[in-house]
């Protein structure tokens, strides 16, 4: 199923919007003309050396592994490497979305993020980004809701 079929079969409200082939946020930001904190980072880490959790933080921010830690009641938690990251979330980094992955992740969505009512992610390519509503992606992921970013 691809992203846009995902997103209609929940029927969730969604923009797709095209722009030049970036990885960054902030090159995203740059290119989009959108705001660096409404762009979210979606990263995958390793959760206890067993499980996968995708965390959501304002791309001007980095995640504050100490809080994502105490977030996921873990040991320890440490990122999956760039190459990767695609064969859990399903997604190339720099176009990984919020929602609709190929692995089942737990996910923390950064509480910094609920003052928006919308929120841009990885289009699922590395030459779109994706509008969603905030309250949907919470819905959809089931996210907790943690202050796990920094900087």
């Amino acid at each position: 199923m691809t992203l846009e079929e995902y997103l209609k079969s929940h029927g969730v409200w969604h923009q797709l919007i095209s722009k030049t082939e970036t990885v960054h946020t902030a090159d995203a930001a740059r290119v989009s003309g959108i705001e660096l904190r409404r762009i979210t980072k979606n990263l995958v880490f390793k959760v206890d050396d067993k499980d996968y959790a995708l965390l959501i933080v304002p791309g001007d921010k980095k995640v504050d592994p100490k809080r994502a830690t105490e977030a996921l009641g873990a040991a320890k938690i440490s990122l999956v490497p760039f190459e990767k990251s695609e064969a859990i979330s399903g997604y190339p980094p720099g176009g990984t979305p919020s929602v609709g992955h190929r692995t089942q992740m737990r996910v923390v969505f950064d509480k910094s993020l609920q003052g928006f009512d919308t929120i841009f992610c990885g289009g699922g390519s590395r030459d779109k980004l994706l509008e969603l509503r905030t309250e949907d992606v919470i819905r959809l992921t089931g996210a907790v809701i943690a202050d796990i970013s920094t900087g």
